[in-house]
């Protein structure tokens, strides 16, 4: 009982060393649960919504929009469980200027279910439920009335052409009729759309570079009043995939599984089927128009047939009188009357030619008859021609349709085709990935911290500790009175840790999510397992210092324990030697400089701790300079183009037209734009790249025209790079890299994702969904998007010839064709200001799909969670370093407590002595300072590595005001910690200080 009272009272005088060591533990477990609570918080209410919701695991578009027999080829997939055929109609609107919006059906088979956020569900034709963005924008609510009007038939399928880049068609099949909605809408409902869960009244603008819409609203309109049987889209759901959660990799393989049976098998015979489809109803329409002309030149024909006979009676009996007149006449003069009877009563028989002359010399005697005649042979010659003309063009529409109907496309996509579900994932990936890097700072300083505190704590105790083994205690027992303050230490720590990091961390990081999405149904939960081993991994950690500490004493027999600490020999430091410096040195300057250096594990431990805490610090502030100069660097340094405007392939000429008028461009490069996919090349084929291919990257691919290849330095800043070590990376001259027919260019951000270099061997899938492997070139700088530049010859080569891979997608050599520049890269006069207006107001042109203004691109980009975390980051690391200070300060005034009492009997004023131990602390923080700053840009650069976001390359940078900060920040805390220590020195009593423990 006496050894627990003992034990007990012990722990009560070293009660700075249990409030150090589990703040220290408090921290470190707050960082390693915190951040990945708030994520893994964030993860699961989204999957939850989404299941709830039914968001599509599959999509499939097509160019050519989708049939009932389409449908049901995919109904019959293997791992399908259910199958919603969706429509939709782009409609546009007057809010203070043109607007466009989706009119998108609700879906009848639980797919893509919008969540109710205000109202009632549209039921009725008319009805429309919106977003709360429209409801922002617009000043409208509930009840409102709205009039739409459709775009033109091209816009039917424009939902996959504006996805994908491709061409469309308008044809249909004579029975499938393209979606129609109704125009007079009556506001009923608010709604959330489970695709996009931006929150468009929080910060959710900063994500526009990723925003993937194609029309600025979506109305959703239920069943009653669409028309049309054509459908734009088709939405899957995935058995088992509802049982697994959505951003794991579990999940992402069931998916995997059944888009690769749909691009296997279905996709091909459903893409031949629907253009035969097509081929037919042309031919078919054909076939009917050649009819309906043949019944019109048949009843024309039939009306001049009548009317010549009608005439030609009149001609023929005129002929007959005149004639019967002639022959009347001649009898007349005959030798009796009998004859003359005879010959009047007979018509006389004329020969054809005789009879064919009196026709024409009647007709030609005749004024009505001559024009009666012309007029039926004039019918008849233009009923001719018009046959004629009419054959012509049928067999002309023949001949055409075979290459008028393009080949259809389908385009089968996930959910990370979404752009709000793939900005939402790597998002949270990004902060995750610092959540379980950061914390092996904290376990490793507050390691560090326990041995300090621990070891410290033992040689106080150690002669009590040769009394115990002495009397008998086991070395075991003794050691359990450290074992067990240091295990009550983490373990109060550690739960406090635990709270804040399941409880004070989330809610943070979710108010600041919640501020860039809406996730219904958000709620803070508890990881037993996580948080358990959250809290052994410090327990270990500072268990195993504590054990060190004790074996380090307890080795030592008893008689040996129960005497003082024999001091350390007097020793030279290394600045004895220089003697010009050293006899210059005052006395107290020379005692500090001996204090410092002879006693090395102090040394370590404090400019160890003081480093680390100065390099999370940095290492924070450095995330942040990266992101917050990302913007500026892609569209300021690495983009010299002002302007980039994309259109359609027809629109192509009229965009170009549209543009020059303008007369603002000062220079431009005509260039060829598709959304396109990079793999690494499994086995060199380039026929699926699955096998050996580790990941794949969205890219943009960017076709040159070969006359103009040298023209692309111009407009993009083209510098080589070469992967380094920890975050770093070489970086060529400016202007040293140039595009030829060898190879592609890979954007640094997509190449240092999948792990390419220069020489590597790609896969490359363009715009059409041909695939082939390609050679990389270089790979150039970038930091934004994932530029991927060809020349036009490469391309043909690569997509165009016989030797391209994935032949049964890749059009065949009949009907390739020239590339239609369909982007243009200008340099702009003008202000930012006016570009970025500019730019807008060529977006409302209706022969331009996107104009992007990279004035507008540098100032809108920002990252607002990444701010929010790397500010929770260095208040924690802050909070680390004064815990840090504040422990390694104690320690070193209890181990020179005879010390200061040898000061004070000598006559040294409590201010003096103040100086005395603060210039001692002060130095060491400095050199942790010192050595902790190039320490934090190597730890930043660790950092950023381990950032793999879509699309995104962090080109790690401290800017010097960030080294300042965290320099000032951490001898701040330094000098705050003096105030807490300069107390405890005057408490020093010299008389029972100075007492000999014999």
């Amino acid at each position: 009982m006496a050894f627990v009272k003992d034990m007990l009272r012990m722990w009560a005088h070293s009660w700075k060393r249990f409030i150090s060591i589990a703040m220290i533990t408090l921290l470190g477990v707050a960082v390693l649960t915190g951040i990945y609570a708030g994520c893994r918080d964030a993860f699961r209410s989204t999957d939850r919504f989404f299941d709830a919701q039914g968001l599509h695991d599959v999509q499939v578009l097509s160019t050519a929009g989708l049939s009932n027999g389409d449908i049901a080829a995919l109904r019959k997939v293997n791992g399908v469980a259910k199958v919603q055929a969706e429509r939709s109609q782009e409609v546009t609107f007057d809010l203070d200027g043109r607007k466009s919006a989706t009119m998108q059906e609700i879906g009848t088979n639980g797919i893509d279910q919008s969540y109710l956020q205000e109202g009632r569900m549209p039921k009725k034709a008319g009805e429309i439920a919106v977003t709360r963005k429209f409801i922002r924008d617009s000043g409208k609510r509930i009840g409102s009335r709205l009039t739409v009007t459709p775009e033109s038939a091209s816009s039917d399928t424009s939902d996959t052409n504006d996805t994908n880049g491709a061409d469309g068609t308008n044809e249909t099949n004579g029975t499938d009729e393209a979606p129609s909605f109704p125009t007079k809408l009556t506001i009923v409902g608010v709604v959330l759309d489970p695709q996009n869960l931006s929150n468009p009244d929080g910060y959710s603008a900063m994500t526009s570079f990723r925003s993937t819409a194609t029309t600025d609203y979506t109305f959703f309109a239920p069943s009653d009043g669409v028309t049309g049987t054509l459908y734009t889209s088709a939405t899957l759901l995935v058995k088992g995939a509802a049982a697994e959660s959505t951003f794991d990799e579990s999940y992402e393989n069931t998916v995997k599984q059944v888009t690769d049976r749909i691009d296997g098998t279905v996709k091909t015979d459903r893409q031949k089927a629907r253009r035969q489809e097509l081929l037919d109803a042309g031919n078919k329409k054909i076939a009917d128009a050649r009819a309906e002309a043949d019944k019109k030149f048949a009843d024309a024909q039939s009306q001049i047939d009548a009317n010549r006979q009608q005439f030609n009676q009149q001609v023929d009996q005129i002929v007959s009188m005149q004639a019967g007149a002639a022959a009347a006449g001649a009898a007349a003069n005959g030798a009796n009357a009998g004859a003359a009877a005879a010959a009047g009563a007979t018509t006389p028989q004329l020969d054809e030619t005789t009879r064919e002359t009196m026709r024409e010399t009647i007709i030609a005697a005749s004024f009505e008859l001559t024009q009666a005649k012309q007029q039926l042979d004039q019918a008849q010659s233009q009923l001719n021609e018009q046959k004629a003309s009419t054959e012509q063009t049928l067999k002309t529409k023949e001949n055409e349709l075979k290459t008028s109907i393009p080949q259809v496309r389908w385009y089968v996509q996930d959910r990370q085709s979404l752009g709000g579900f793939s900005a939402l994932k790597s998002d949270l990936d990004s902060i995750q990935s610092l959540g379980n890097a950061f914390p092996i700072v904290f376990l490793l300083v507050a390691v560090m911290m326990s041995l300090t505190a621990m070891a410290r704590m033992v040689e106080e105790d150690r002669s009590l500790i040769g009394t115990y083994v002495g009397l008998g205690y086991g070395r075991l027992a003794v050691a359990s009175r450290y074992l067990l303050f240091a295990l009550l230490a983490c373990l109060i720590g550690g739960g406090l840790g635990l709270i804040a990091g399941f409880l004070g961390i989330p809610a943070f990081l979710l108010v600041v999510l919640q501020g860039m999405y809406v996730m219904p149904g958000l709620r803070l939960e508890y990881d037993w397992l996580y948080g358990s081993l959250g809290i052994a991994l410090f327990v270990v950690g500072v268990l195993a210092a504590t054990i060190y500490a004790c074996v380090q004493e307890m080795r030592m027999t008893p008689a040996a324990l129960m005497r003082p600490k024999a001091p350390r020999a007097g020793s030279r430091i290394l600045l004895e030697r220089i003697r010009p410096v050293w006899n210059r040195i005052g006395f107290l300057g020379k005692v500090t400089a001996r204090n410092i250096f002879r006693f090395k594990s102090r040394l370590i431990m404090t400019v160890g701790g003081v480093a680390g805490c100065t390099a999370l610090i940095v290492c924070g502030l450095a995330i942040n300079d990266t992101v917050a100069d990302l913007g500026i660097k892609q569209y300021r340094d690495i983009y010299q183009y002002d302007l980039m405007v994309v259109s359609d392939d027809s629109d192509a000429s009229a965009m170009r037209t549209k543009v020059a008028s303008d007369g603002r461009v000062t220079s431009s490069l005509d260039v060829r734009i598709e959304s396109g996919d990079l793999a690494i090349s499994g086995g060199g084929d380039g026929d699926s790249g699955k096998a050996g291919s580790s990941g794949s990257e969205s890219i943009q691919l960017v076709a040159v025209p070969e006359k103009h290849l040298s023209d692309l330095g111009e407009m993009v800043t083209l510098q080589p790079v070469s992967s380094g070590m920890l975050g770093t990376s070489g970086v060529g001259k400016t202007g040293s890299l140039k595009l030829d027919d060898d190879g592609v260019i890979v954007a640094q951000s997509a190449a240092s994702a999948l792990g390419v270099k220069a020489g590597s061997k790609v896969r490359l899938t363009n715009g059409d969904g041909v695939r082939a492997t390609a050679k990389v070139s270089a790979v150039n700088r970038n930091l934004i998007g994932s530029d991927v530049y060809v020349s036009e010859t490469y391309y043909a080569k690569l997509f165009d010839s016989k030797d391209a891979k994935n032949t049964k997608n890749s059009k065949s050599s009949e009907d390739s064709e020239a590339l239609t520049w369909n982007a243009m890269l200008a340099k702009l006069s003008g202000s930012d200001t006016s570009q970025t207006d500019y730019a807008e107001s060529l977006e409302e042109d209706s022969s331009v799909m996107k104009a992007v203004s990279c004035a507008h691109m540098a100032d809108s980009f920002k990252f607002d969670l990444m701010g929010a975390v790397v500010a929770l980051i260095v208040a924690l690391a802050g909070g680390l370093a004064l815990v840090v200070l504040f422990t390694l300060a104690n320690t070193n005034v209890s181990e020179r407590v005879r010390e200061m009492a040898t000061l004070k009997v000598l006559g040294f004023f409590d201010r003096e002595v103040h100086h005395y131990v603060n210039r001692e602390m002060m130095i060491l923080t400095v050199m942790g300072v010192i050595l902790g700053l190039p320490l934090g840009r190597l730890v930043g650069g660790m950092l950023t590595m381990a950032l793999n976001m879509p699309s995104l390359y962090f080109e790690v940078e401290v800017k010097p005001l960030s080294y300042v900060i965290a320099a000032v920040a951490t001898m701040a805390f330094a000098l705050l910690v003096q105030l807490f220590v300069n107390p405890v020195l005057d408490r020093i009593d010299p008389i029972s200080s100075l007492k000999s423990v014999e």
